[in-house]
């Protein structure tokens, strides 16, 4: 049997840790791996009272398998050209002092003793300000704790621009303008780990589910009843891979991606 490793996946929202490396947390929790989840924010925007997004998390990270979740209670920046100001007694994450978040990031990796930091890349994907502010809170973390392997979560941009035909007929909203998808994520041969999910989808589908605010109503919240009553086989055709790229690789296009997060 493999060693037991720990991987600590850094986030901006509750939700992200489900949509871009939920089913690599199940797997990796399934193989034995110790897995730690640290949101950055907790999903709201200001000083709202009635906030379900924390305890959806903890639904959430139950269901992958996670040994130990945290957040380090930022607001959320929101997305889109208006960067409101930071709610009473609270920063958004997006102008978090990113060598102080790092410290508190850095503390988690040293407890844990982590061989592995999952981010994201310097783009946060589809230019979220928080998704980039993971990348600049995670790889200066990382240096502090000296975790030996960072992996940065995307997808291939080749997808999101099939996804993103759809979704303008569909008109569903953000972030699928052709302008953003054309820097998103990382171009296919780039991409240094393709993680096989397949296993690993009715979890990613259920986890997702625990994140009930986030459906929204009308045409999602339709679409996402579809998806719940798919069958297990069907999921695994949709939610069959994740991607990861690997900061420290050599440039240049990559023959064989990786199968292991470990790897």
């Amino acid at each position: 049997m493999a060693q037991t490793q720990v991987v600590v996946a850094f986030h901006a929202h509750p939700d992200d840790e489900v949509i871009l490396t939920g089913g690599t947390l199940a797997k990796a929790a399934a193989a034995g791996h110790r897995v730690v989840v640290v949101t950055a924010t907790d999903g709201r925007m200001g000083n709202e009272a009635d906030n379900p997004r924390l305890d959806e998390l903890r639904s959430s990270a139950s269901i992958l398998g996670v040994d130990r979740l945290e957040c380090l209670d930022y607001a959320d920046s929101g997305y889109g050209p208006d960067f409101y100001p930071d709610p009473p007694g609270r920063v958004r994450f997006g102008r978090a002092n990113v060598d102080e978040a790092a410290q508190r990031l850095a503390s988690i990796l040293r407890a844990e003793d982590a061989q592995l930091l999952l981010s994201y890349q310097s783009n946060g994907g589809y230019g979220h300000r928080d998704h980039v502010q993971v990348h600049h809170v995670g790889q200066r973390a990382a240096e502090l704790a000296a975790t030996p392997r960072v992996l940065e979560a995307t997808m291939p941009r080749e997808v999101l621009t099939r996804i993103g035909d759809v979704a303008r007929l569909l008109r569903l909203p953000a972030p699928y303008e052709p302008d953003v998808v054309r820097a998103a994520y990382a171009p296919r041969a780039t991409i240094t780990h393709r993680i096989n999910v397949r296993r690993f989808a009715q979890q990613k589908r259920d986890a997702f589910a625990a994140h009930r605010s986030q459906i929204g109503d009308g045409l999602n919240a339709r679409m996402f009843g579809v998806l719940l009553r798919l069958p297990p086989q069907v999921l695994g055709l949709i939610f069959s891979h994740e991607w990861f790229v690997d900061p420290a690789a050599p440039s240049g296009p990559v023959r064989a991606p990786q199968d292991d997060i470990f790897d």
